[in-house]
């Protein structure tokens, strides 16, 4: 391996098996690989991961230098389906968390669990993390009122759900960004208040983990398609790139056969078979 070739356990891009796919097309145009052969290599080249997977493909293959360097979730489980109206659950607070306290330390509400109407949390010289994209809600309007002092609490909402911030903050702030979005009809509003001193409260919005599973697999599944598409698109052009070859090579050979005739007609330079037979036999 030369100082500039790419390490064997490194990643592999699309354009990098694009490229090696391209060297042993042209290597079944040109008869070095049988259709079997090109297409067992095809499989492999699509399936590798790294370069060292990718460079055995076409070792024995002309321009073989074909790859180049390019430059748990432990929550429970979310919650399944349903519209707004099913995830805001009414009731008062009793038996609801309604408070979270972080003194040099961490608290964290996150999963499938109920926002009451009011959850107050405190952070001293530590950090709380309050994610409601699999919570139901209590009302249609809840308040967390968030005090943190020299430390942070992060609050992390679904899509949908509208978001007024009006905590104060002295030498610290309160996250203003996802103010002003468009609520879904029916969804709830969270209002984030309380204090922050040398410290800050986060609000940002993200997907559930079930959504982004879900986009995740639409993804690799399209990325799937597209890679059987191009191998498809591969073996077609192979294979009349192959075609082609041939019919050239067969009218090559005609047009020897032609020309020797034709310079040729008492057959002095043909096979001495050809010689032998009989003129009433050719």
């Amino acid at each position: 391996m030369t100082d500039d070739a790419p390490a064997p356990d490194l990643r592999a891009s699309d354009a990098d098996r694009e490229r090696v796919a391209e060297v042993l097309r042209d290597a079944l145009a040109e008869g070095r690989l049988d259709m079997e052969e090109f297409q067992e290599r095809l499989d492999a080249t699509y399936q590798a991961r790294t370069y060292g997977e990718l460079a055995p493909i076409t070792r024995d293959l002309p321009a073989s230098g074909t790859a180049v360097a390019p430059a748990v979730s432990l929550t429970k489980d979310p919650v399944t389906g349903g519209s707004w109206a099913d995830r805001i659950v009414g009731g008062d607070d009793s038996g609801l968390s309604t408070w979270a306290v972080a003194v040099m330390s961490g608290f964290e509400r996150k999963g499938r669990w109920t926002a009451p109407r009011r959850f107050n949390c405190f952070a001293f010289w530590g950090g709380g993390t309050i994610d409601l994209r699999d919570a139901n809600f209590a009302d249609r309007e809840i308040v967390i009122n968030a005090v943190a002092i020299m430390g942070g609490i992060d609050v992390t909402v679904p899509p949908g759900v509208e978001v007024v911030v009006r905590g104060v903050g002295v030498m610290g702030g309160f996250d203003h960004r996802e103010e002003g979005v468009p609520a879904e009809p029916g969804a709830p509003r969270v209002i984030v208040t309380g204090f922050a001193f040398w410290g800050g409260v986060g609000v940002q919005r993200k997907l559930p983990r079930a959504e982004r599973q879900r986009l995740r697999e639409e993804r690799r599944r399209e990325k799937q398609e597209l890679k059987e598409e191009r191998r498809r698109e591969h073996l077609e052009r192979a294979e009349r790139q192959r075609q082609e070859h041939l019919d050239s090579a067969e009218r090559h050979r005609r047009e020897l056969e032609e020309s020797r005739r034709l310079h040729d007609p008492l057959n002095l330079h043909g096979t001495r078979e050809e010689r032998e037979r009989r003129p009433e036999d050719r």
